[in-house]
């Protein structure tokens, strides 16, 4: 909370800032870069493997006169919970892993993952001085692809047979398919194309399968279809080239 109510302030002190009087524009074609950061809660399947998640990336739009969004983005996904333990068979009964050089090795469980897709939309204006900075609420939808998995990260000083990169994949969960995935938000471009940025809620929706021929703590192929959603709240901080009606200029801040 003490987060979200930062992230208000420094919008609230923002928000002034960008209606402020300007002799440029910001209504032409648009080409948008954009830099994401998010937080997202697993819902579906992936509850039952995972916890909290977040995630990096980027992407590109091209925003038209009209509002219209056409884009791809995506982002790395990185998260320390992990609910199941993937390595359980190999555990002691005090809970630890024999190394090689028979004590207990320091393994550690991460997920990791990522998401790319490919999105439309419009940006909906609700009130005058929005239709002036091409600004309101902004909505996609768009279908890409979600993989996720089991990093397993070794300990150097004891390593552990059973865990050789051959072995890995055994345990890894490696699970990817089909993503659906909506965004609803805010979206500023201010007036003097110094504040630009987009804040809202995405919702994930992936067709997802494991793609390794055995599980090893299962004992059996793991071939069932799952269903791996996320919710996140995600900000994007936008980067916007204006194209202008003279083809030749072009205007970057």
């Amino acid at each position: 909370m003490k987060k979200l109510f930062t992230l208000g302030f420094f919008l609230g002190l923002l928000l002034p800032l960008s209606t402020a009087q300007y002799q440029g524009r910001n209504g032409g074609t648009a080409i948008a870069v954009n830099f994401n950061y998010a937080v997202q809660f697993p819902g579906g399947d992936l509850i039952e493997l995972c916890g909290t998640n977040f995630r990096v990336g980027g992407g590109i739009d091209l925003l038209t006169r009209k509002r219209f969004i056409l884009g791809i983005d995506g982002g790395l996904m990185f998260g320390n919970t992990l609910k199941e333990d993937v390595l359980s068979t190999l555990r002691t009964p005090e809970g630890g892993i024999i190394g090689n050089n028979k004590v207990y090795a320091d393994i550690v469980l991460k997920q990791r993952g990522f998401q790319v897709s490919g999105h439309l939309g419009k940006v909906f204006a609700i009130s005058a001085a929005d239709k002036a900075r091409r600004s309101g609420i902004r909505a996609t939808i768009g279908a890409g692809l979600l993989q996720h998995r089991v990093r397993i990260q070794d300990d150097f000083n004891s390593s552990v047979p059973q865990l050789d990169e051959q072995y890995k994949k055994g345990y890894d969960r490696l699970t990817n398919g089909l993503m659906i995935q909506e965004f609803i938000g805010y979206q500023l471009l201010s007036n003097n194309r110094l504040v630009n940025f987009y804040v809202g809620f995405e919702f994930s929706q992936g067709f997802t399968q494991n793609r390794r021929n055995f599980d090893f703590k299962l004992r059996r192929a793991v071939d069932e279809s799952r269903f791996d959603s996320l919710v996140g709240f995600r900000v994007n901080w936008i980067l916007p080239f204006y194209i202008d009606e003279d083809p030749d200029a072009i205007e970057y801040y």
